[in-house]
């Protein structure tokens, strides 16, 4: 336990300098090559809520991690043993596969949407579009769906530990800075490749390559797409602003008054479980519709 204890210690500590000087090392690449993929405004509005995220993580962290302490004392099936290293293997295995369909439904379902989408909101991608992040996922319960690994009896120190090595992972892959990795390399594990398609507003690119490490549930699962037509960062709809709250609250915003104007509780309850772009007329389009159109006109 002491080992593990260790890791999520240290993880931020250790990690953080070393993300900042990736950052520094990309904006001198661009510098060099005329390629600069960072805008200072957008840069510091994704470091700034890289860093409230940070905060925050002092008390939700806590919260996560008493209730997943709740569901193993209390209703765990079997207990697994953490100094066994094949439990480490199932459990990065597990965790990815909970983190793939935990993005899926952030990308899914509106109500998950209005958080993830701060994330998806620079029109630059570069390492520090990986410090844009939501300050409100963990207020929506998004987090209880790594509740079944505790409850099968992984223990939540082991869970924390698996969770934050994956977090500090997905930081390389955004980055413009680093073409294709080897194929086999490419075939399994997710790559700044992969993760470029991800962040892109193409049609063909949205709501694909949803894995954290591992590429692999993308490709069984039917969401896998490789790069490429070029990436075209950002939203369909770009919000075109540098206003710390706007970016974190813009789509919480019109959720919920698209909700409330829709005068019918049914309707406004839609507006929150359907996936991004639905509308009851048709008015606004959800991917797959967009999809369908093109289709039909094609």
């Amino acid at each position: 336990m002491e080992v593990i204890q260790q890791i999520i210690k240290l993880a931020y500590p250790v990690a953080v300098p070393i993300f900042f000087i990736l950052l520094f090392i990309e904006i001198y690449i661009g510098y060099k090559d005329h390629k600069q993929s960072h805008e200072l405004k957008d840069s510091l509005v994704s470091i700034t809520t890289g860093l409230v995220f940070v905060g925050m993580g002092i008390f939700t962290k806590t919260i996560k991690i008493l209730i997943f302490f709740w569901v193993y004392n209390n209703y765990r099936l079997f207990t697994i043993d953490y100094t066994w290293w094949g439990s480490w293997v199932i459990l990065f295995v597990l965790e990815d596969f909970t983190f793939y369909w935990g993005h899926r439904m952030g990308h899914l379902v509106s109500f998950y949407w209005a958080s993830h989408v701060v994330h998806h909101s620079s029109e630059h991608y570069n390492f520090s579009t990986a410090m844009r992040k939501t300050w409100t996922y963990d207020v929506t319960g998004h987090f209880l769906l790594w509740c079944w690994l505790p409850l099968i009896g992984f223990h939540p120190l082991h869970l924390m530990a698996v969770s934050t090595l994956s977090f500090i992972y997905q930081y390389w892959l955004h980055t413009e800075k680093v073409g294709f990795m080897p194929r086999w390399f490419e075939f399994i594990f997710n790559t700044p490749s992969h993760h470029r398609v991800h962040h892109s507003a193409n049609l063909e690119y949205l709501d694909r390559n949803l894995g954290g490490v591992l590429i692999i549930f993308d490709r069984f699962f039917g969401t896998f797409q490789k790069e490429e037509a070029k990436c075209v960062y950002g939203l369909t709809k770009n919000i075109k602003t540098t206003n710390l709250l706007k970016v974190e609250f813009h789509e919480w915003q019109s959720l919920f008054k698209k909700a409330w104007r829709s005068n019918s509780f049914i309707t406004g309850i839609k507006y929150l479980i359907k996936p991004p772009g639905w509308s009851p007329d048709g008015s606004s389009l959800t991917t797959k519709e967009l999809r369908q159109q093109q289709q039909q006109d094609s």
